[in-house]
């Protein structure tokens, strides 16, 4: 990666790193919403073409695959082309995916639908990865917050996407086409517009605007260390697995609380009313948990976020069958727990590192976390089939142990500071 920077005028730094922001706060909003809104729709759509529902979660594994892989693929490519072009180049493929999506609905093609729904994966893999670029334009003491600013935008897909799937339907069916047809409509039409937005407004080039802390003064060769030696450092090994733990105890438990509902009498209106809780733990109080990253420093957040995750894990374990309020708390704490960990690891990546050495560490972080989620809800299933739900929440604390051992050994080489 080329550090040498063009002069850009120090007064208007501040206004072009707003801006930066806001456009990966749009893009991580407009990219969720068309990717939750495929996923969603995926399920229905595989279901209905493999005639059962045994076909019905490829989509969402092939999805999460498909972001794993291009969370890795787009860093890579980022520390040649840099940030700006990477980014849209995986927001270009996902509308691509989309479209191949869509294709696929129209012909009842199953192979079409799986490798588009991949592709679509590669949109969300690079709003993922927006999260870090806003992160590298701020001094330490303000990189978690900001942080939490671009996971929020994720709030509205979260919300808005499945909720657009019926009236997408009805639009659809009202031109002759399948209904699931309109959710891939909404699909190319939410990524393709995050696309526009990249194109017009992520500019100058973020690595440009980075926080002068950052920035290596040596040349490539000489600042050239290997991916092993920093997975070594104590504050990536900690948030690398810190990121994953939380994200495979978070998809464990989220994806079979709805059929462990069902199957004990609850209607789909808890089924809504316990996941809504879930995911506004998720996201919507991101700004919260990258403030309190920023004040009281990572390690400690994520100590918060882990013991956050135990609680969740043990109140879903222990509730009895008819417990819907119980397991709204448990689901909103899950997704609260996870959210505190993610901001909290995400930002301690961006620590002791220069600037090409983070997004190296930063794309194989996000792809060993999406690869796990895909392992997780395919494994969930499985467990629950095999034990019970109660056993699955137990195993989600047992898991959590290693982080937090993790956290604790390592614990004299990380920074307890606000700017940890």
């Amino acid at each position: 990666m080329r550090t040498t920077q063009t002069a850009i005028d120090p007064v208007r730094l501040p206004a072009l790193r707003r801006r930066i922001v806001w456009t990966l706060f749009a893009v991580s909003a407009l990219g969720s919403t068309g990717y939750i809104a495929a996923i969603t729709a995926g399920t229905l759509a595989a279901a209905n073409m493999s005639g059962g529902a045994s076909f019905g979660g490829l989509p969402t594994a092939t999805s999460t695959l498909g972001t794993a892989v291009a969370a890795s693929l787009l860093a890579f490519i980022m520390l040649r082309v840099g940030r700006r072009r990477g980014l849209l180049l995986g927001i270009v493929a996902g509308t691509l995916g989309g479209a191949v999506a869509l294709t696929g609905v129209l012909l009842a093609s199953l192979p079409l639908l799986l490798a588009g729904s991949a592709l679509a994966g590669s949109a969300n893999g690079a709003a993922q990865l927006g999260r870090y670029v806003a992160a590298d334009l701020f001094p330490p003491e303000r990189r978690a917050r900001t942080i939490g600013t671009v996971v929020w935008g994720a709030t509205i897909g979260a919300v808005s996407g499945p909720n657009l799937v019926a009236p997408a339907g009805s639009a659809a069916e009202s031109f002759g086409l399948p209904p699931l047809a309109g959710t891939y409509l909404l699909t190319v039409g939410f990524i393709g517009l995050a696309a526009v937005i990249t194109f017009v407004f992520l500019r100058p080039e973020p690595y440009r605007l980075a926080d002068s802390s950052a920035i290596t003064t040596h040349s490539e060769s000489e600042a050239r260390v290997s991916l092993a030696d920093m997975m070594r450092a104590p504050t990536v090994l900690v948030a690398l697995v810190t990121l994953a733990a939380g994200q495979v105890v978070m998809v464990l438990i989220m994806t079979m609380t709805p059929l462990h509902l069902t199957d004990h009498g609850h209607g789909l209106q808890t089924v809504g009313i316990v996941l809504s809780a879930h995911t506004f733990g998720m996201f919507a109080l991101s700004p919260i948990s990258g403030r309190l990253t920023d004040r009281f420093g990572t390690p400690r957040i994520i100590a918060a976020g882990l013991s956050t995750l135990t609680v969740a894990a043990l109140i879903a374990a222990g509730a009895p069958p008819d417990g819907g309020l119980l397991l709204t708390l448990a689901l909103f704490l899950l997704g609260f727990g996870w959210n505190l960990g993610f901001v909290a690891g995400s930002s301690m990546l961006t620590t002791g590192l220069t600037l090409g050495e983070r997004t190296r560490v930063q794309g194989v972080s996000d792809g060993v976390i999406w690869t796990t989620a895909a392992v997780a809800s395919l494994a969930s299933g499985l467990i629950v089939a095999g034990a019970s739900y109660t056993a699955l929440g137990l195993l989600a604390v047992g898991l959590l142990f290693v982080p937090a051992a993790l956290l604790l050994t390592r614990r004299s080489g990380l920074a307890i500071g606000r700017a940890a």
